[in-house]
């Protein structure tokens, strides 16, 4: 199953598994957001753990899938998928702690960034591709990990930044060897569950509450720019050239 759950003493734990990299269809990014809500109205449930199977956390939206149908019903159910899920993390009722590892890209940068705690293995990287698959998105997210200027940089550059520069920066709890990820994640979830579930839903609330911007207006304005480049032309185009692995031709022509 492309994702699965899991409920013990209180702790659920969700993985995505979606080879070859998690990048999520249309449904998986819905299926998503729907267990993460579930979870987060289920009284059993204290905190709820975020992670996946196979080389990394999360590679985004599937391109093949968008650039296999026909008009724009992948782009917008990517978009609105994308939405759903992004929001369910932020809005579960329980605290969800992101256990990543190898590469979090686009989609999985916003579910990361939307978690309430991140545990990283040390072959953890983050970024936003986006601007060279003819998108935008996620900095929202990114904005929530990294300082603004560093975050400018990286959409801009499609560069990525390592776990260990995130713990730096303090986004990053703990950034341990890959076999250790998970027994990580869960002794931090532990330490969640131990407490009053009353106050810990309380305190989730409460921290959303005063955030200092709404992630899903935020993320919902980049998603608009996503759709004007659609509608130019220019994401096909680069999207087409990362299906066929080649260049898209958007470099400035020396001589």
């Amino acid at each position: 199953m492309p994702i699965s759950r899991e409920v013990k003493d209180g702790i659920a734990t969700v993985v995505m598994n979606h080879p070859p990299v998690n990048a999520l269809t249309v449904k998986g990014w819905f299926e998503l957001a729907d267990l993460v809500r579930s979870l987060g109205h289920d009284p059993e449930v204290r905190v709820v753990v975020l992670t996946a199977e196979g080389k990394g956390f999360n590679a985004g939206v599937d391109i093949k899938e968008m650039q296999a149908t026909q008009g724009f019903d992948a782009l917008i159910g990517a978009n609105r998928g994308c939405y759903a899920a992004f929001a369910a993390v932020y809005e579960c009722a329980v605290p969800v702690i992101a256990a990543v590892h190898g590469f979090c890209l686009g989609g999985g940068v916003g579910l990361v960034g939307n978690a309430d705690v991140i545990i990283a293995s040390d072959d953890a990287y983050f970024g936003l591709p986006e601007v060279d698959r003819g998108a935008l998105g996620a900095a929202t997210h990114l904005a929530r990990l990294v300082p603004q200027h560093k975050m400018r940089a990286m959409v801009y550059t499609a560069t990525n930044v390592t776990a260990r520069e995130l713990l730096h920066f303090g986004s990053v709890l703990e950034v341990v060897p890959r076999e250790k990820l998970r027994d990580t994640a869960h002794r931090v979830a532990s330490q969640i569950a131990a407490k009053s579930p009353a106050v810990i839903r309380a305190a989730k609330e409460a921290l959303n509450g005063i955030d200092l911007w709404d992630v899903k207006r935020s993320y919902r304005f980049e998603q608009g720019f996503t759709f004007e480049l659609n509608l130019s032309g220019v994401a096909d185009q680069a999207r087409d050239a990362f299906v066929e692995k080649r260049d898209a031709g958007f470099g400035v022509k020396k001589g």
